[in-house]
């Protein structure tokens, strides 16, 4: 097995450089340490999340899609993956698609009905 500095260390320390790579919007950097995370702790939504949020931010947005839809089997009121999803959807020009997941998305944190201009999470990522 031939270990790089991007599988170097803990899953903390993977998670911490990942996050790094993602504040400096070394989106597919940042993707490149989290997939092989997700993968290790699937039970975390967390490191599923900021990848979907990555392969979005680098355009990889198939790859986003099925993250997105990996964390909404394990969190089905995941807003926030919601609205990814939704907003995911939209940019792939799937936009009957994406409105039941942006309406759902609004409804679970009471937000207008329409997409929000952020897509930034409101609250703590767990």
């Amino acid at each position: 097995m031939n270990i790089t500095y991007y599988d170097h260390g803990t899953a903390a320390d993977r998670w911490e450089r990942a996050r790094q790579f993602f504040d400096a919007k070394e989106y597919a950097t940042a993707a490149r340490i989290l997939a092989p995370l997700a993968d290790e702790v699937p039970e975390q939504v967390a490191p599923r999340l900021l990848l979907a949020r990555a392969y979005y931010h680098s355009a990889q947005l198939r790859r986003a899609e099925t993250e997105l839809r990996a964390v909404l089997e394990r969190d089905p009121v995941e807003s926030y993956a919601r609205l990814m999803l939704g907003r995911t959807l939209e940019r792939q020009g799937r936009d009957a698609e994406a409105a039941p997941h942006l309406r759902l998305a609004a409804a679970l944190t009471g937000g207008p009905t329409e997409a929000t201009e952020s897509m930034e999470p409101t609250g703590p990522v767990a």
